[in-house]
């Protein structure tokens, strides 16, 4: 009999399930709504990033559709060979008007567009400075690079300037952080780093993952919402989420978007989207300038369930965005308040170590725009009563 090389693995799972951290797939039955069957359950779903809830909004469906019935279901090469369809160039373009820069790549993921930026833009002798509740997609980047990295503490403006004042005044730096971190919803110290960036000579990037059509004039980004157009040399958005489609992009240069052509190796190596992705992309910019009442929406029903939250009495950090984390403390109670929401009917993920800190385990919510208040009341109630039972109220 064989030896199983990966038995090894089998232990592995053991020691998670011992520390009440095993999860399995929840499976969602039919449309990404507010209100939906999951695992065979009506639940209240506040588990989505489907922000504006575009993932089914007619007009992105009705582009897909046409876009499949006039150009088929895929592109059938990666972009430099013969991947590259008039669809992805209108995308691109009306991206950089949007984002106001001169131009913009799309990546096949908001992944993607931060590991391959950061890996192709700096090479070992290079250092990264990097907040330390930045994205794990940036982390892998830039290992991929091989630069060094230095991490200063979340939002600490003054330790990143010490950390950059004293690297050689002729090493290039990058220094980075996300615009709304995905785990406490607090937004990033966008002007102060940029400040720091100008005073010593970095390159600043911003990863808009989280805030790209929930921030911003028309979901333009903390770029926009802090007014800090020119003073960011890479930003990252995701089609993925607010954008209700697939995808990752990267803004700047032009010079730097031709050099990621050349460079990123996601963007090189990969099938570029279906036309029906990218069409649906499209009419999601077209949804953002003509219907900002959507985002509108999206903050009044934010407001009124941080409130709610807050006044139950539960402790949701220092979250300033959608996402509102419901921090519980160990990672076994924060996935007993998981599964206790979900058997009354709240779909809301638990996140435990190594996601976050060992002690700062949570239930994260996101509310979207498509949200009812009776659905959103209905949830608030669900928590006190399972916080009540478990003893974090």
């Amino acid at each position: 009999m064989r030896h199983d090389p990966l038995g090894y693995l089998a232990t592995e799972l053991d020691s998670i399930k011992q520390q009440g951290l095993y999860r399995r797939l929840r499976i969602l039955e039919g449309e990404q709504k507010p209100k939906t069957t999951v695992d065979h359950r009506q639940v209240v779903n506040l588990s989505s990033n489907n922000y504006l809830g575009l993932t089914t909004h007619p007009r992105l469906r009705e582009a897909a559709l046409e876009a499949t019935r006039t150009l088929g279901v895929g592109s059938g090469s990666v972009r430099t060979i013969a991947g590259t369809m008039d669809i992805h160039m209108e995308l691109e373009r009306r991206l950089a008007a949007f984002k106001k820069t001169e131009a913009v790549v799309v990546f096949q993921s908001g992944f993607a567009a931060n590991a391959g930026t950061v890996a192709a833009v700096l090479t070992k002798d290079d250092v990264v400075v990097s907040d330390e509740l930045n994205h794990a997609s940036i982390i892998d980047g830039s290992r991929l690079s091989r630069a060094t990295i230095k991490v200063f503490p979340h939002k600490d403006v003054d330790a990143a300037r010490r950390i950059v004042r004293d690297l050689p005044a002729g090493q290039r730096k990058l220094l980075i952080t996300d615009g709304v971190f995905s785990m406490d919803g607090d937004v990033g110290a966008v002007p102060e780093l940029c400040a720091v960036a100008e005073e010593y000579g970095c390159i600043m990037m911003v990863d808009d993952a989280h805030a790209s059509g929930v921030f911003g004039r028309n979901g333009r980004g903390t770029i926009d919402h802090f007014g800090m157009h020119g003073r960011v040399d890479v930003q990252v958005g995701t089609l993925s989420k607010a954008i209700g489609a697939l995808g990752g992009y990267v803004a700047g240069s032009r010079a730097l978007i031709e050099f990621l052509y050349h460079r990123a190796r996601p963007f090189l190596f990969s099938t570029s989207h279906p036309p029906a992705v990218a069409a649906a992309c499209i009419a999601a910019v077209d949804v953002l300038e003509q219907e900002p009442q959507i985002i509108e929406r999206l903050w009044e029903n934010t407001r009124f369930f941080k409130a709610g939250l807050q006044a139950l009495g539960f402790n949701t950090g220092l979250s300033e965005s959608p996402i509102t984390p419901v921090i519980a403390g160990e990672g076994s109670l924060a996935m007993k308040l998981s599964d206790r929401l979900f058997d009354e009917g709240v779909f809301a993920q638990g996140i435990a170590f190594p996601t976050v800190a060992r002690d700062k385990a949570r239930v994260r919510t996101i509310v979207t725009a498509t949200h009812t208040r009776d659905e959103l009341q209905f949830a608030l109630d669900v928590f006190g009563k399972v916080g009540r039972e478990l003893g974090i109220l």
